[in-house]
């Protein structure tokens, strides 16, 4: 059966890997980035091509994939004058792998819908390293239909491939999951830090709390920049900062709060506003270390 062309938008670490991944395995892509570096990249491997707008990406792909930073982004992407929305085919699925706002991911669907077309919204779990061999967890939701249409590409890029339900799920259950794991994260970095100002060894801290129930991979990362100073997570600051304000926001959307999600977001916050957001997110340590009323 013919593969069906993939037009591919957001060729950052994670986005470069997966299109690598699609490339190995025998798809067409058409790609588009403002690194032209990464573009380079690309074509240099071969069966690809160059796109410099959404809309003729959309005309001449089968599926439209995002790999970007930011609701905002996106939605620049697809309503822009000439945005992915302007181009985009009946019949063409649109799926972004990044990590957005469930309500602009509802709001996308919907309004390509109205031009016979289909979304999917697919956030990732994993490293960079696990797209580039296909083997990515990936969180899809939407239209049960179109989920299965495009089930055999996303099962290329990814080892788990997770159906979640209607429109916006994939988000939602990302956005949980990181609200869960960088909350771990902050507060057992600030549970060494607080260890260290009152004197109590970290190792030994360490020691103790690990062979009780709160241990876990996320102890084991801070652990190894609390103690070690091994900065291994591979998350950055400012990337759970980012994904703790749109819990925050859809939680508000819900009509419910989470002062423990606003406790984290706030401190996430404040640690980019201390120039540490490129650091993984156990170095928020740091912060806390220094951290004084």
């Amino acid at each position: 059966m013919t593969k069906p062309i993939i037009g591919f938008i957001g060729l950052g670490l994670m986005g470069g890997n997966m299109v690598e991944n699609l490339q190995t395995r025998g798809f067409q892509v058409n790609v588009m980035d403002l690194n032209k570096d990464a573009v380079a990249k690309v074509i240099a491997r071969g069966n690809a091509t160059e796109i410099t707008s959404g809309k003729e990406l959309a005309e001449k792909s089968d599926i439209v994939m995002l790999a970007l930073t930011t609701s905002k982004v996106v939605e620049m992407v697809v309503y822009g004058d000439e945005g992915i929305l302007a181009g985009i085919k009946e019949g063409s699925v649109l799926v972004d792998f990044g990590t957005s706002i469930p309500a602009s991911t509802r709001k996308i669907g919907a309004d390509l819908a109205k031009k016979g077309a289909s979304m999917i919204d697919a956030p990732l779990g994993r490293t960079p390293a696990h797209a580039k061999d296909g083997l990515l967890n990936i969180m899809a939701a939407g239209d049960i239909d179109t989920f299965n249409k495009v089930k055999p590409v996303l099962e290329q890029q990814g080892e788990n491939v997770f159906y979640l339900g209607a429109l916006g799920a994939g988000h939602t259950t990302k956005l949980v999951n990181n609200f869960m794991g960088m909350t771990t994260v902050a507060a057992m970095s600030q549970a060494f830090a607080v260890a260290d100002k009152a004197g109590v060894d970290r190792q030994q801290l360490f020691d103790i709390m690990s062979t009780g129930p709160s241990n876990s991979p996320f102890m084991g990362f801070c652990k190894n920049y609390a103690v070690d100073g091994v900065s291994d997570l591979g998350f950055s600051i400012a990337n759970a900062n980012k994904d703790l304000g749109y819990f925050v926001q859809m939680v508000e959307d819900l009509g419910s709060e989470s002062l423990i999600a606003q406790g984290t977001s706030a401190n996430l916050q404040a640690a980019v506003d201390a120039g540490m957001g490129n650091g993984n997110v156990p170095e928020i340590f740091d912060y806390f270390l220094k951290l004084d009323k």
